[in-house]
């Protein structure tokens, strides 16, 4: 199985991987979120993509891997080391807008086209602005998180934000959600209309 995933991989992969060991990047997306995204934007022709916590590019090389000709992504980070190495790798690309500010204040600020996928890999958007994030997501639209299993990079207490977080999506009635426990603890929900 992990030999399907690496042979699906996105060509700009393996260099994104080498420019996190040359800068210290320690937070990398596990190959399998990969590999689920790219299915899933795939899924969803002339989709318009959202993802929140654009590291070094790593999530989005397999967001850009599955999105056609007509898809549009935009991506934000609010590290500006790390959104000049995608912009390095990505940022020709017409069809994606990367974007360095605060996630807070963009999520809060954005009055645009809603979507139909929303990869939430930061603070903004999971952790805090949780309803003004799911107000951004298109009736069926798909809804993805991961690092909801215990992972060794986290700091004390985390796993209380992690649980708070399962329990308010749980309690949600504009969602049907499904828990992974699969690659680092993924879970997607889509929108429903209410």
């Amino acid at each position: 199985m992990e030999d399907a995933i690496m042979l699906n991989k996105p060509e700009i992969y393996n260099i994104l991987e080498q420019r996190c060991r040359e800068i210290g990047f320690t937070m990398p997306s596990d190959l399998h979120i990969g590999s689920l995204l790219k299915t899933l934007v795939a899924s969803k022709p002339a989709g318009n993509f959202l993802e929140l916590g654009t590291g070094i590019g790593l999530s989005l090389s397999w967001m850009v891997d599955g999105m056609d000709a007509k898809a549009k992504l935009i991506t934000l980070d609010n590290d500006l080391e790390l959104i000049k190495i995608a912009r390095e790798y990505f940022g020709s690309d017409q069809r994606i807008d990367i974007i360095c500010t605060d996630g807070t204040e963009w999520i809060k600020k954005y009055d645009d086209k809603k979507f139909d996928l929303i990869f939430a890999d930061a603070w903004p958007g999971k952790y805090s602005e949780l309803d003004e994030t799911l107000a951004l997501l298109e009736v069926g639209g798909l809804y993805v998180i991961d690092d909801m299993s215990i992972q060794p990079n986290w700091p004390e207490g985390h796993q209380e934000n992690v649980d708070g977080l399962i329990h308010d999506l749980e309690q949600r009635t504009d969602l049907s959600i499904t828990k992974l426990n699969w690659s680092t603890g993924v879970i997607m929900a889509t929108k429903l209309k209410t």
